[in-house]
């Protein structure tokens, strides 16, 4: 594994089709999916030399706390079926790499034990519609011990993910016949995941969407509570602000308009995301629309996230204005097939990567990769 996009190749042929299709699908044709790649080729380096580059550090400090290096892992739902406890697997590689990592509200592990071993992590919440669900969620989320909240706002409605009804996903999944041949022709992970978990810790269940336990992920007729989040307003984020003491992000804005309003309602901290390509097809990609939000945010740290896959492409949304990036289904492949080895060897490619640029355009620090390294080439 030489690089992140090799950990996706390996994870096709050990993931069942409908796990890997859920988690590699787009939505529709997979234009927003292909742009958010196609955005970062746009730009080229303009290095400096002889600028001694022999105290480099990655070193990074965001909403109060100082992190080893300026990328995290991303929100990503159902890590637990990827990989064996899929969601600890990440949650201590980030904490091993001193770097945050984000638990989705569509996760199969109960927040408690992930916020237990993963003193870095983050709660991406998708708040119930009723003030008080919301009020009974974000309570659960401070007893565990989170101290960073994100409110993901771009899943207004469930969106049209042909890709992943064609690869045989739903959710919940249902038994049958070509779900079960899906299995069987992956044994390293029907036996290595699926019935290992199934052994050790029973059916999993959709753990963290409500202050309650929601759907098992397998199930003929069980149906998950989450329906879309079209009661999402600025007034709910403003009473979620109240509710919730320690730092609010809100995550998948795209407008400059969105993002000063985020800050009149009192957010910490932006992260500039079209879902990975997952919502709206045609969405721009994020890093086309980063720096004006950067510039409507104002003091507000603005992160990233959607299609990162090199050390390039983190400098590239830092010059232009980013804080801090994320970067989702590679380290959800790297989990996959390599477990706790894998996410941490994940994570070191990536510095490595990091480590390498920088020195090549001639900065110590991330924070002096300015607009000025680089190029519009198209």
């Amino acid at each position: 594994m030489l690089s992140l996009d090799d950990f996706e190749r390996a994870a096709r042929r050990h993931l069942p089709r409908p796990i890997f299709g859920y988690v590699a699908g787009g939505v529709e044709d997979g234009r927003s999916l292909e742009d958010n790649a196609a955005a970062f080729r746009e730009y080229g380096f303009v290095p400096r030399f002889l600028a001694g580059v022999d105290q480099r550090s990655m070193q990074t400090t965001l909403l109060g706390a100082t992190y080893a290096l300026p990328f995290g892992i991303a929100p990503m739902g159902i890590s637990a079926l990827s990989a064996y406890r899929g969601d600890i697997v990440l949650a201590e590689a980030a904490a091993r790499a001193n770097i945050p990592m984000i638990l989705s509200g569509a996760s199969l592990t109960r927040m408690e034990n992930v916020a237990a071993v993963g003193p870095t992590a983050w709660f991406q919440a998708y708040p119930p519609p009723d003030v008080v669900g919301m009020e009974a969620l974000v309570e659960r989320a401070a007893r565990s011990g989170f101290k960073t909240l994100v409110l993901t706002v771009d899943i207004t409605v469930p969106p049209n993910r042909e890709t992943m009804t064609r690869a045989g996903f739903s959710s919940p999944l249902r038994p049958g016949l070509r779900l079960a041949w899906d299995g069987l022709t992956r044994p390293r992970w029907l036996f290595g995941t699926f019935l290992r978990t199934l052994l050790r810790q029973g059916m999993p269940h959709f753990e963290n969407s409500f202050a309650h336990r929601d759907a098992p992920v397998l199930s003929r007729h069980a149906q998950r509570g989450f329906s879309g989040r079209a009661h999402l307003t600025w007034d709910y984020f403003r009473a979620m602000r109240r509710a919730w003491r320690g730092n609010l992000v809100i995550k998948g804005l795209l407008a400059a308009e969105d993002a000063r309003l985020a800050c009149d309602c009192g957010a910490d901290g932006i992260i500039v995301s079209n879902h990975g390509g997952r919502q709206l097809d045609g969405a721009v990609s994020p890093l086309r629309v980063l720096a004006d939000i950067v510039a409507a945010a104002g003091n507000v740290p603005v992160m990233f996230d959607s299609g990162i896959r090199r050390g390039t492409d983190v400098l590239k949304a830092m010059a232009l204005g980013a804080r801090f990036t994320f970067v989702g289904r590679p380290f959800n492949y790297a989990a996959a097939v390599g477990g706790a080895q894998g996410v941490d060897h994940a994570v070191d490619l990536l510095r490595k990567e990091l480590d390498c640029d920088m020195a090549l355009l001639g900065i110590n620090r991330v924070t002096e990769m300015t607009r000025d390294r680089l190029m519009r080439l198209a």
